[in-house]
């Protein structure tokens, strides 16, 4: 990592002013380093969010055990599947 010096002033609050003096003492960092530390952890927070698949998260089905209630699964696809087409039950029972 190359390191660059780059100075920065800012004008605090005395709110602020006084968070940052109880995490210098709290924390044992130089107010340098806290303020680095503040500024990775906004840059985190506020990141590009990364891309996802479509329609991920973006149905309610106002069931909250949907993906765990197997019940909700019944029958589920049978219809697609054609007729003389037979669950894994039937299929066992031979």
């Amino acid at each position: 990592m190359v390191l660059m010096k780059t100075s920065v002033q800012a004008r605090l609050d005395e709110e602020t002013q006084a968070a940052l003096e109880g995490l210098v003492r709290r924390l044992g960092w130089s107010p340098s380093k806290v303020v680095r530390e503040g500024i990775r952890l906004v840059d985190k927070q506020h990141a590009k969010p990364r891309p996802r698949m479509i329609g991920v998260g973006m149905f309610s089905s106002g069931l909250g055990d949907l993906a765990t209630n197997k019940k909700y699964m019944e029958g589920f696809g049978v219809k697609s599947m054609g007729p003389g087409w037979r669950g894994p039950e039937e299929s066992a029972a031979e």
